[in-house]
This record gives C-alpha cells, structure tokens and sequence, in this order.
C-alpha cells in the first residue's frame, strides 16, 4: 500500500520534470523534502521514469501470502479467540506470539509494525467496552429505572452564593 503510494508519487513528479517545474515548487506542492525531489531528479535524467520505479519493498517478507492470510483471519476475530482472553487487545508482542505459533516464524517488534502497516492495517485506541455489554438492556434501564433513581437538579432550599458560608436568615 505505502510502497505504491510512493512509487504514484515518484512517477507524478516525473511528469513535472518533463514539464520543466522548479524543485522548490514540486517539493511545496506534493509536501516533500526539496532534497528528495532533487535525489529523484538525478535519477530521473539517468534512466528516465524506469529509474523512478518501485525496486520492491526493502526488505523480503518472511511470509507467503497463505501464512499472512491465515494471520489476518485471525487478528480480524480478535485477541481471544487467539487465546489471550485476559485482555482484549492487539499489541505487537502478542501478534508476534501469535505469528510464532501459527506460521513458525519470528519478527521482532519493529518488523511486526512494518508488517502490518504493509497490509493496511493501523494501530487504533480501543473502545472500553465489555464483550457482554448489551444495548437493548441498557437502553431499557435508562428508559425505566433511571428517572426513578436520578435525583432533580434544582431543590427548593434557599441558597447561598459563598461555597463557604450557609445561607443567612
């Protein structure tokens, strides 16, 4: 996903070379380092838009599509049915357990975030919420038993203004 994103991007700037723009310019409008348009420039009039190209990721994937389609299945089902019922959420440690044990392969911590950001997926806060809660119960005891135990907000006791003096009468 990233890599063809960036690869997009190599080749669009390729085109405003060929239109003659000015690095500042192409650098301000795709919000990228000068520094990188100009490197991509010299590439650029060595071997033209090829040169451009996407190489492949830098690093080799440890795992065959079949592998990563059977990890995927089992982070989108959820920590616990992996067998980490303590808690509901993914960490990278846990997916790494987890990729030891169904693929028989190690990825550190680093590599386990790279991973996933090349199969789209992205780190998220979860929602404190039970696995139990249920909606139809709670609507119905806010509806029913709320307004019973829900104290009024105004009371007809006079007041005072001072939050340290009682009211004086």
């Amino acid at each position: 996903m990233e890599q063809q994103r960036r690869e997009q991007l190599r080749l669009e700037v390729a085109e405003r070379f060929e239109r003659g723009e000015a690095t500042v310019d192409i650098a301000r409008e795709l919000r990228v380092t000068p520094r990188s348009v100009r490197r991509w420039r010299q590439l650029w009039r060595r071997g033209g838009v090829e040169a451009l190209a996407s190489a492949g990721p830098v690093a080799r994937e440890k795992l065959t599509q079949r592998q990563w389609e059977k990890v995927a299945a089992l982070l989108d089902a959820g920590p616990a049915n992996a067998g980490f019922e303590d808690d509901q959420r993914w960490t990278l440690a846990r997916i790494a357990v987890l990729i030891g044990r169904t693929c028989h392969v190690s990825y550190t911590l680093t590599g386990v975030s790279k991973l996933l950001d090349r199969h789209g997926y992205s780190w998220q806060v979860p929602v404190r919420r039970s696995a139990e809660r249920d909606e139809k119960e709670i609507a119905q005891w806010r509806e029913e038993t709320w307004p019973t135990v829900e104290r009024p907000l105004t009371s007809s006791a006079p007041t005072s203004a001072s939050p340290t003096r009682p009211d004086r009468r």
